[in-house]
């Protein structure tokens, strides 16, 4: 019995994720033809967002990146977010008249989805799947949506949390004056 919960164990490990980590590199399909690259947002904080277009949780979350875009834009902060349900591409167009999105929003296939998360391709991933990278281009923190505590009643104090953390790394160090060499 210990043997098998110790197996068990080693395998869960072997499918989570690591952070930080590199985010891999990301083409996101756009309608009209057009591609996205995670790549041309390094030097950004970006939320990078798998939804499913008619699930209420990410439709939830798409109204909370929908005031982080527009709060914190300003500062460096972009919001990415991918469709990954079969027909998606029909379905984007009419998800961002709806929601009035105003970032980026396109489709991809669901397994990129999982091999960029590094989700256990075993297990069915709960949406949304949100991953924040900062502007190194480093994935800096993830979530899906069985996260309760990242996703459930403070979702959006979470998320604000999470990317004024990141927008302000290093501001601190920039701020304070150089030291000066002792005189002799």
């Amino acid at each position: 019995m210990k043997r098998t919960i110790l197996l068990l164990l080693a395998a869960a490990a072997v499918f989570a994720a690591e952070l930080p980590r590199k985010a891999p590199d990301l083409t996101i399909q756009m309608n009209g033809g057009k591609t996205i690259h995670l790549a041309d947002y390094k030097g950004k904080v970006v939320a990078l967002c798998f939804i499913l277009t008619t699930c209420p949780h990410c439709q939830k979350t798409t109204g909370f990146l929908i005031k982080d875009q527009q709060d914190y834009g300003p500062r460096g902060f972009q919001v990415i977010e991918s469709a990954i349900q079969g027909g998606a591409e029909a379905a984007v167009p009419g998800f961002i008249q709806s929601f009035h999105t105003n970032f980026p929003v396109g489709f991809s296939d669901g397994m990129l989805a999982i091999n960029f998360l590094q989700h256990s391709p075993d297990k069915v991933p709960m949406m949304p799947m949100l991953a924040l990278i900062d502007k190194q281009g480093m994935i800096r923190a993830q979530f899906s949506g069985s996260d309760e505590k990242f996703f459930g009643d403070q979702q959006e104090q979470n998320l604000r949390t999470q990317i004024e953390a990141l927008l302000n790394e290093g501001t601190a160090a920039k701020k304070l004056p150089r030291k000066q060499p002792l005189a002799k």
